[in-house]
């Protein structure tokens, strides 16, 4: 009689071993986080300063006061670092985006008070300035051949002289309510139901959920139809509850407050409009390309030239862009305006990933490079940490984002 044979059970087809399974979600998990490094770091610095400003058990960086005021007082810098990290990518630098920023800002002021225009066109009449003032710079740096670094260095002085001499070295104040909007109106000053919620933030802030949910499912979706690898389910399910926890928690504290900023909605805005510029057409494709290789770009015959002609021209509409917000905000057109942008727009470009050398760089990782620095500074002042500390912690994050960058191009090249 022979022996009974034991049979060993084959795993399903299609369906790793258990351990197998944990070891692949594990190993996806690890990856992603280190390709989402610059998101970390921002949560990790929400974090630390959430819990360094509590008060009596309340965490004075998340009031929803606070985190709006986060949104007003940084949306210039955020504006500039979009525009930014493009002419980054490309392999320039731009220099004077702050003394534009505070031209504008004075020409502006002068349109109001001096020539009597409405408020929509000085806005107009400002933002035509801007790109001219950008195709000024982009003719020597595209047609001429001049490094950007010296253009826009040169433009640093010659617009803030330019601004003394509009200002009379003197400040234009009080300008009229729909101006100061895009600074510092919210949405409860068109819809104030006098709830202690604003249900048209959650309303939006609903809808913005939705979109992500939906955005999201489909883009796996379509992953699977191609046969390309996809995350694990665990981990994709994971990340979408983070994404939504997170902005239904920003959104409640949104509409806790006095709605949606203007600045914000101005914002969101730019980040759609220059996402498709970025990712879905084909100028931001040339970019990239130059960006990556500027001789084997011009081979393959993009025209460079016109490409950097119109990124200043971009540039220069986006720095008169924030110079509005920010006139806007402090209702003041002032001489000193403008001090420091150009840093903080470069700093916010290259924490949040764009390489010195150009060809990488993302207007996602400009925006949340922005708020690490709005982050920084918010959380400092609420410390009482002063200024000269600040500039120190903010250099020194500045120079660990981009060895952070080197390091990993050296290793890549190994």
């Amino acid at each position: 009689m022979s022996e009974p044979t034991t049979r060993t059970e084959e795993p399903e087809a299609g369906l790793a071993p258990p351990a197998n399974r944990f070891t692949a979600t594990l190993s996806h998990v690890v990856s992603d986080l280190g390709r989402n490094g610059i998101f970390i770091a921002l949560v990790a610095v929400i974090a630390l300063f959430s819990i360094l400003t509590i008060r009596g058990g309340d965490s004075i960086l998340l009031r929803p006061q606070n985190i709006s005021n986060l949104i007003v007082q940084n949306g210039y810098i955020l504006v500039l670092a979009i525009g930014m990290v493009l002419v980054i990518v490309a392999g320039h630098i731009d220099l004077s985006v702050g003394s534009v920023a505070a031209f504008i800002g004075a020409v502006s002021g002068v349109f109001i008070r001096d020539f009597g225009a409405p408020w929509w066109l000085a806005i107009l009449l400002s933002l035509v300035v801007g790109a001219i003032v950008g195709a000024w710079q982009g003719f020597w740096i595209a047609f001429v051949g001049i490094p950007a670094f010296i253009v826009t260095l040169a433009g640093m002085l010659i617009f803030r002289g330019l601004a003394l001499v509009v200002l009379g070295n003197a400040n234009i104040g009080s300008f009229p309510e729909e101006y100061r909007a895009i600074g510092n109106g919210f949405t409860t000053d068109w819809f104030d139901t006098g709830l202690p919620l604003d249900p048209l933030t959650l309303v939006i802030g609903g809808v913005a959920v939705i979109g992500i949910v939906v955005q999201t499912w489909r883009a796996r979706v379509a992953r699977l139809q191609y046969a390309q690898e996809v995350e694990p389910v665990a981990w994709f399910v994971a990340k979408l509850v983070f994404a939504v926890v997170g902005v239904g928690l920003f959104t409640f504290a949104l509409a806790s407050f006095k709605g949606i900023p203007v600045t914000l909605i101005i914002l969101a805005a730019l980040v759609l409009i220059y996402g498709i510029i970025q990712n879905r057409s084909v100028f931001g494709r040339h970019i990239y390309a130059i960006g990556g290789n500027r001789h084997a770009a011009e081979l393959s015959g993009i025209k460079t030239r016109q490409v950097d002609f119109w990124l200043f021209v971009n540039m220069g509409v986006l720095a008169a862009l924030a110079g509005l917000i920010f006139t806007a905000r402090l209702n003041l057109a002032g001489p000193k305006a403008g001090d420091g942008f150009e840093l903080e727009a470069i700093s916010a470009a290259f924490i949040g990933g764009a390489a010195v050398q150009g060809g990488v760089g993302t207007i996602g990782g400009a925006i949340i490079g922005g708020l690490i620095i709005g982050v920084l500074n918010n959380g400092m002042s609420i410390l009482g940490i002063g200024i000269e500390w600040q500039q120190a912690v903010k250099g020194f994050v500045l120079l660990l984002a981009v060895a952070f960058d080197v390091f990993n191009k050296r290793r890549s090249g190994r």
